[in-house]
């Protein structure tokens, strides 16, 4: 609708084509799709408040370890060359025994993660968490092991946008087949293990992280590497 149009109807009218477009956007975000990377969560009983679920304040602790979990993580994985275009562009020449014929072959490595050191005295940046938001739909508890996914919304100078959702497992006699693997590693969008999960969140949200200088405390430029890993997680608004 032309923004002029807009600005002619009545202030009910458009109160409520707002209200249906938010509406249809949060929607949208309570989906697998909109998510680029996803962490199992084991949920603990000190988790559990007194009406036997979830405490709402601790979302927000879910929330922070996907996010910290793929700024933390850097895994260097060899590919062959033929890969998808964001991986990173630096290539090396193996040499692979096919019987008694060497050959060689081209691999392309990129950085799965961000790789963000977290020490004070060691780190070149910092990040303050300066925005927190979440939106509750239906409840988890304690022994369930629900999926927390994470996408990035926007990456500016110095700060980072993003949108955070939580999904329970299907209700099945048989918890999410969650291993060590999933737990130290998560996995991304079109991974086999999400159809354990409920395709509907029950918790949706979003953060922002400014990063700063340690030693003063300024906003600081992102270093080209750290901005690469978060743009691989910038996905679509509405599906």
């Amino acid at each position: 609708m032309a923004s002029w149009v807009f600005r002619l109807l009545p202030k009910n009218i458009r109160f409520l084509a707002t209200s249906s477009e938010n509406q249809r956007a949060e929607g949208c975000l309570r989906h697998h799709e909109a998510y680029g990377y996803f962490l199992p969560i084991q949920t603990r009983w000190q988790d559990n408040d007194q009406y036997g679920h979830v405490n709402n304040a601790v979302y927000y602790s879910y929330f922070d370890t996907i996010i910290n979990h793929y700024l933390i993580r850097d895994i260097e994985i060899a590919h062959p060359k033929l890969q998808p275009s964001e991986m990173k562009e630096e290539t090396s020449c193996y040499t692979v025994s096919f019987g008694n014929s060497p050959k060689k072959i081209w691999l392309k490595s990129y950085k799965r993660y961000c790789g963000l050191k977290t020490g004070l005295l060691t780190s070149p940046m910092v990040g303050f968490m300066v925005t927190n938001q979440c939106t509750f739909h239906t409840p988890v508890g304690f022994p369930q092991v629900p999926v927390a996914a994470l996408a990035v919304e926007k990456v500016g100078h110095s700060s980072v946008h993003y949108r955070l959702a939580l999904f329970p497992p299907k209700p099945t006699k048989e918890p999410p087949s969650v291993d060590h693997h999933d737990l130290s590693d998560g996995f991304f969008f079109g991974h086999p293990k999400l159809g354990q999960y409920d395709a509907l969140a029950c918790t949706t949200g979003s953060s922002v992280h400014v990063f700063v200088n340690p030693a003063t405390s300024k906003p600081m430029g992102l270093p080209e590497d750290f901005r690469r890993g978060l743009l691989r997680l910038m996905r679509p608004v509405s599906m």
